[in-house]
């Protein structure tokens, strides 16, 4: 299929699928065409028919292909100003008028599309493309581009996209809205309009503050442990568009060193002496964190990881090994859903030492197995129970998956980047978080720089890359 039907058959798609606006509170609310004729509101009505009849007229407006973009950036600018006083039942009827006003015209496509079909020679093709191209750019995309003009525009449609997102998955109302915005922002935030940029303890203090407040991986609790993750063996480099100059789309936290990491606690310790760089061989990702939430959809991670690892081998030319120390978010999860019939794989002289480990009856419940984890980090090397947990969640990252992919999310991404799972490590994380999420395990996935389009074809096939080390531990050895 190319380019143009595909795009048709998208169009003609959410065309099919947005539901009409009274599917919610339709016992009180009128359709939105009723509404826009009338003179009061009435019942649940956010807004009253002349404030719906001015969005629109704005609308319109900044949508309009005879004016310029200054003039139409003008009306957009209008209704930021009153979508930033409205209530979120107010702003729910701007997305109404944009999802039902302001969509593709449907008679212009098939037009459009019967004339594609007909098209027999590479001439004919090339004129039916263009005009199938030209009837797939609705005013609803004319609208939206107009509104990333003004100063604030692009920040304006991140944040509504996130309050998009925030909705039930069941309300299905304005995804057509969604599905614009995540197809125009997967061109404006296009790697080759973003900026690497490495962030030091000499950056702003309002860039810090961003810092802080987005690390989703290990919460940073003071400007002391801030201080520790920008030192002189760390690195830390995130993605800048210059229409959000001073948000970092997503940043990567860096530890330079002369192994690969099994315990996020010495990354972490803010008393620990910096590594003698000269000495440094590896590098060790061991938080990345996404920041608009709008964005989401919107991969940077792939380009960030190839772009920090050429930046520090131009730096650090001694660099071997590039990995990272990650949490299993989904481990215990899916062990408490999963468990049991996972557990029906081991026989009955394994099922004997674990539950007389766990002074129970065989055979073993996995939720007996939880329960007993919670103390998990005091099981010597050689524990029964240690070695139980231990092969369960070789099984987790080295073959659950779902639509041929990790099942569990942050091995998703790296091995979709073309890492291999490396290496489980035992206590990697002690912390409340890493205990309620993975009973203190952490995870190693390298980034083998040779073998980065290996384990992507490997993952394409439904197989997960893994190492001998993993293979071996899946086989309880």
């Amino acid at each position: 299929m190319n380019v143009a039907s595909e795009w048709f058959s998208r169009s003609m798609s959410l065309l099919r699928k947005s539901p009409p606006a009274t599917e919610a509170g339709a016992d009180t609310v009128r359709p939105l065409a009723q509404r826009l004729k009338a003179t009061l509101r009435r019942g649940a009505e956010a807004n009253p028919p002349h404030v719906l009849r001015k969005l629109l007229e704005d609308l319109r407006a900044a949508a309009d292909e005879q004016v310029s973009e200054v003039e139409g950036a003008r009306h957009a600018k209008e209704v930021m100003a009153w979508y930033a006083q409205a209530t979120a039942a107010q702003r729910q009827d701007l997305w109404l008028l944009l999802c039902e006003l302001f969509g593709p015209d449907a008679q212009r496509i098939e037009a459009a599309r019967a004339q594609y079909e007909k098209a027999k020679t590479p001439t004919e093709q090339g004129q039916a493309e263009i005009a199938l191209r030209k009837a797939l750019v609705s005013a609803r995309t004319r609208v939206l581009q107009r509104f990333s003009v003004p100063e604030g525009g692009m920040r304006f449609l991140v944040d509504l996209r996130a309050e998009l997102l925030a909705l039930p998955k069941s309300d299905k109302r304005f995804a057509a809205l969604d599905a614009e915005l995540e197809y125009l922002f997967s061109t404006w935030f296009d790697v080759a309009f973003l900026e690497l940029r490495r962030l030091s303890w000499d950056s702003p203090a309002s860039l810090l503050e961003k810092l802080i407040q987005y690390e989703a991986v290990h919460d940073i609790r003071s400007w002391a442990d801030l201080k520790n993750r920008l030192d002189s063996d760390r690195r830390c480099y995130g993605f800048f568009h210059p229409r959000l100059p001073n948000e970092p789309l997503i940043f990567v936290e860096v530890a330079l060193l002369d192994h690969m990491a099994a315990s996020i606690t010495p990354l972490l310790d803010e008393t620990a002496a910096p590594v003698d760089l000269t000495k440094a061989t590896t590098a060790i990702f061991y938080s990345i964190s996404n920041t608009q939430t709008g964005l989401r959809g919107v991969s940077f991670g792939n380009s960030l990881i190839k772009h920090v690892v050429e930046t520090l081998l131009a730096e650090f030319p001694k660099l071997k090994h590039f990995a990272t120390l990650s949490p299993i978010p989904g481990l215990r999860g899916w062990l408490s859903k999963q468990g049991d019939a996972l557990l029906a794989q081991w026989d009955d002289k394994r099922h004997q030492e674990v539950a007389k480990a766990l002074k129970t009856q065989a055979p073993v419940k996995v939720a007996d197995l939880i329960a007993a984890a919670d103390g998990a980090l005091e099981w010597k090397e050689d524990a029964v129970l240690r070695k139980a947990l231990a092969w369960c969640a070789a099984q987790y990252l080295a073959k659950e998956v779902k639509d041929s992919r990790p099942l569990d999310p942050v091995a998703r991404f790296h091995l979709g980047n073309g890492a291999r799972v490396e290496r489980l490590n035992w206590g990697g994380d002690p912390s409340t978080k890493g205990m309620k999420q993975a009973f203190g395990l952490m995870v190693n996935y390298l980034y083998d720089l040779k073998r980065l389009d290996k384990h992507r074809a490997l993952l394409a096939q439904g197989k997960l890359p893994v190492s001998a080390e993993m293979e071996s531990l899946c086989k309880g050895k």
